[in-house]
């Protein structure tokens, strides 16, 4: 097999973590906080904390996972190797509808964002725009990593750039009144919970993108965590400031009528940078869940779970499974609801990582990294949140 049919080892330790935030500041932020907030009032920043506290013990599970075993694929690989064909194929199905379903929450959000800039258009207009989104993206990621990885680049340097401005503008004007903790039940936190965790779960692509970080036995665990540092300080920051401004009553209802609520509650001199930053952060999310989810079909198609022709590659990039992949991604954007698109992806992605802590648990003690606790407390936390997202969709 020459180079060309092989995925290249091409990322280091800043491009890995450009990966892992390119993955995670997009939706979460801009979109998610706000459902949650409609679920846990201001109680969502409590979330955020615990949301942050399950992907940590995911995420070191993960990193250790990747440590001993650098293949695309990630659970589905380890599942394999660990738990039984069942388990991986368990893991790598519910990592595809998990973050296909991710893909099109941020599509959707980043038609919404397009829409409010130009203050004006129709729902089938957003969605258009969704569609024409994944397409454009797909594209791009079909073109090989060291492209994606640029382009990623540029993404997060801009959204960052915006998220702080919002900061930095906004934290003056916040009032300690719009901060009643006290008001939710355990329900509504953990329903919330939930849903912020599926936001931080952007760290697990530079898991499956394992093949093509160099050093990765030392470059992955790092990367994961700096990642998830990162996204903490973010995410509380920005809740913070848009719960302070406005109360998150305000911030739940935007993001029902315009799923644009922080260019919204934005003081008005900075709302074009927000709503530019909004649109680039959907667009990373976009792009690193093609490559992610991608990946995995690789490396299911290698095992023949998938049809084989997908494992094809060609120029260093998986391209036939790249392009089905967002062809998937661009159809499930035509649902048109990031309600019903995001509560599907939290329902299946805490599946996906059960499965991972699992993997980690049967680890020999020559392959861990992290006590046995971690990937345990991890697996209970997951099962848990599982058994509340069942109960508040039947009740």
């Amino acid at each position: 097999m020459s180079a060309r049919d092989e995925l290249q080892r091409v990322l280091g330790l800043p491009g890995a973590v450009a990966m892992g935030l390119g993955s995670i500041v997009g939706t979460g932020i801009f979109v998610t906080v706000g459902i949650a907030a409609g679920i846990a009032g201001s109680s969502v920043l409590i979330a955020i904390v615990l949301g942050a506290i399950v992907a940590t013990c995911n995420g070191l599970a993960s990193a250790q996972l990747a440590a001993a075993h650098p293949v695309s694929g990630g659970s589905y690989e380890y599942g394999y190797r660990y738990l039984g064909p069942w388990s991986g194929r368990l893991a790598g199905f519910t990592f595809v509808v998990a973050k296909t379903a991710s893909a099109a929450t941020a599509a959707l959000g980043f038609g919404g964002y397009v829409l409010a800039l130009v203050e004006h258009g129709s729902r089938a207009t957003q969605i258009g725009l969704a569609v024409g989104a994944v397409v454009v993206l797909g594209l791009i990621a079909a073109g090989g990593m060291m492209r994606s990885h640029r382009t990623n680049l540029v993404i997060v340097a801009i959204t960052l750039g915006s998220l702080v401005t919002f900061v930095i503008v906004g934290a003056p004007s916040i009032s300690a009144a719009h901060f009643e903790l006290g008001h939710a039940s355990m329900r509504d936190v953990l329903h919330a919970t939930a849903l912020v965790f599926v936001a931080y779960t952007g760290y697990g692509r530079i898991a499956t993108l394992g093949e093509e970080v160099r050093e990765p036995a030392r470059t992955i665990p790092r990367a994961v965590v700096i990642t998830l540092v990162v996204t903490l300080v973010l995410y509380l920051a920005v809740a913070a400031t848009a719960i302070g401004r406005a109360g998150a009553d305000t911030l739940a209802a935007a993001t029902k009528q315009t799923n644009a609520p922080l260019e919204v509650l934005a003081p008005s001199a900075i709302q074009p940078v927000i709503a530019i930053g909004a649109i680039t952060a959907m667009l990373g999310v976009i792009l690193n869940l093609v490559l992610g989810v991608s990946r995995v079909v690789l490396a299911m198609a290698r095992r023949g779970d998938l049809p084989r022709a997908l494992a094809h590659v060609d120029g260093g990039s998986p391209r036939r499974a790249v392009l089905v992949t967002g062809a998937v991604m661009g159809l499930l954007a035509l649902i048109g609801s990031v309600q019903t698109t995001w509560t599907l992806s939290a329902a299946a992605v805490l599946v996906y990582y059960g499965v991972a802590n699992l993997c980690a648990l049967r680890q020999p003690p020559e392959e861990r990294r992290f006590p046995r606790v971690v990937p345990a407390f991890g697996l209970a936390l997951c099962v848990g949140l599982a058994i509340v997202i069942a109960v508040v969709s039947v009740y």
